[in-house]
C-alpha cells in the first residue's frame, strides 16, 4: 500500500485502499466498488487478464517499500530521511509531468488547502510513521500493520461520513486486528536501527499504526477530492504538499534530510519513488480501466505477501508460524471485505 497516495490507495473502497490507489478514471473514486469503470464488467477476457496482471504487478510494486527502504537502513540512511527522499523524488517526477501537461496545473484554492495542506500533512506523517514501522516491526509486520487501514476508514467513514457500521464491518474489522497481531509478533525487526527488541517494537507499533491512522485519512480525503480534481492531479497534490512540510519540519527538529550516500543508495531510493510510488500508482490505474475495483483491490493485496516474503529473502526477517497465519488472516479479512462491499454496492 505504501504509499498512501497512494496509497493505497489507495487505492485499495468500503475496506478500501489510500489516496491515490483510492482512484481509478481521473474522475473515479473507489470508497464505493459500484463507482470502478463502467465498462469493466463487459471487458474481454484478455483485457480482463491484463488489468489483473496490472494489479498484481501494482502490489507487488507496493510490497518493495519495506525491503527497500531495509536496504537504505544498511547503508546508514536516516528513517526521517528515507520517508522524506522517497515523496520529494517522487514530486520532483509529477512536476516534470505537469509540465507537460498544463491540465495538473489548474487547480484551486480548496484543493490546495485540502489536498495539498490536509492531504500533504497525512501523506508526511504516513511517510515518517511507516519507516518506523517497517525498521521497528519488519517488512511483514508494518506491511500488516498498514492493512489495518481500511478497517480505519470502514469505521471512521460512520461518525464522518454517515455511512453504516455494521457488524460485518466489525467481524472483518477483529479479523484484520488480530491477524496484524500474530504477524508484528511472529517477525523481526531491523535490529541495528534501536537500541534493543523491545524498544524497536513499540517504535514500530506505533509508528505502523500511525501511518495506517495518516492512510485512512488521506483515502478519506480522496472520497471528496478525486471526484472533483482527478487521480493524477491529486497525487501530485498530496506529494508536494508532504515534501514540502517535511522539508519545513525535519530541520526544525533537528532530523534535516540527508542526502543518500553514494549511488547505491540513490538507486534505492529511485526505486522506491519510481516503483513504489509513481510505477504501483500507474498499475493500478491502468488496472481499474480494465476490472472493476474490488477485484482490483483484491489481486493488488499480494502486497504484504511479497513484502513479507522479501523479506525472509533478501534480508533474513523470518517470519514464525503464527506471523504466516496472522499475515494469511489480514489478506484474507481485507479481500474478503473488498468483494463483499462491491457486491452490496451493486446490489
Amino acid at each position: 500500500m505504501p504509499g498512501p497516495v497512494g496509497t493505497p490507495a489507495p487505492s485499495r473502497p468500503g475496506l478500501l485502499r489510500g489516496p491515490a490507489r483510492c482512484a481509478g478514471r481521473e474522475e473515479t473514486v473507489l470508497a464505493n466498488p459500484a463507482h470502478a469503470h463502467p465498462a469493466a464488467s463487459a471487458a474481454r477476457p484478455t483485457t480482463a487478464a491484463a488489468g489483473y496482471a496490472a494489479a498484481v504487478a501494482a502490489g507487488a510494486l507496493w510490497g518493495t517499500t519495506g525491503p527497500l527502504s531495509t536496504a537504505l537502513y544498511a547503508t546508514g540512511a536516516e528513517l526521517t530521511s528515507v520517508g522524506f527522499w522517497r515523496i520529494a523524488v517522487a514530486a520532483a517526477g509529477l512536476a516534470a509531468l505537469a509540465v507537460v501537461r498544463p491540465a495538473l496545473r489548474r487547480v484551486d484554492r480548496t484543493a490546495l488547502l485540502l489536498v495539498g495542506g490536509l492531504g500533504g500533512a497525512l501523506v508526511a506523517l504516513f511517510e515518517i510513521a511507516y519507516q518506523f514501522g517497517i525498521a521497528g516491526t519488519g517488512v511483514a509486520g508494518a506491511a500488516a500493520l498498514l492493512y489495518t487501514a481500511p478497517v480505519l476508514v470502514a469505521l471512521l467513514a460512520g461518525p464522518l461520513l454517515g455511512e453504516q457500521v455494521t457488524a460485518r464491518r466489525l467481524l472483518l474489522a477483529v479479523a484484520v486486528m488480530a491477524g496484524a497481531a500474530l504477524t508484528v509478533l511472529g517477525g523481526t525487526g531491523v535490529e541495528e536501527v534501536f537500541p534493543d527488541r523491545v524498544r524497536g517494537l513499540v517504535a514500530g507499533v506505533i509508528g505502523g499504526l500511525l501511518a495506517a491512522l495518516a492512510y485512512a485519512g488521506t483515502t478519506l480525503v480522496a472520497r471528496f477530492a478525486v471526484p472533483r480534481y482527478g487521480a493524477l492531479r491529486v497525487l501530485a497534490l498530496e506529494m508536494m504538499g508532504g515534501t514540502l512540510l517535511l522539508a519545513v519540519i525535519l530541520p526544525l527538529a533537528g532530523r534535516p534530510p540527508a542526502l543518500p550516500g553514494g549511488p547505491g543508495a540513490w538507486l534505492y531510493v529511485l526505486l522506491l519513488a519510481l516503483g513504489a510510488v509513481l510505477g504501483a500508482n500507474a498499475l493500478f490505474f491502468a488496472a481499474l480501466k480494465r476490472i472493476a475495483a474490488a477485484p482490483a483491490s483484491v489481486a493488488a493485496t499480494v502486497e504484504p505477501v511479497v513484502a513479507a516474503g522479501l523479506g525472509v529473502v533478501l534480508l533474513g526477517q523470518v517470519l514464525a508460524p503464527a506471523g504466516w497465519l496472522g499475515l494469511s488472516l489480514v489478506v484474507a479479512a481485507v479481500a474478503t471485505g473488498y468483494l463483499l462491499e462491491a457486491r452490496a454496492g451493486a446490489g
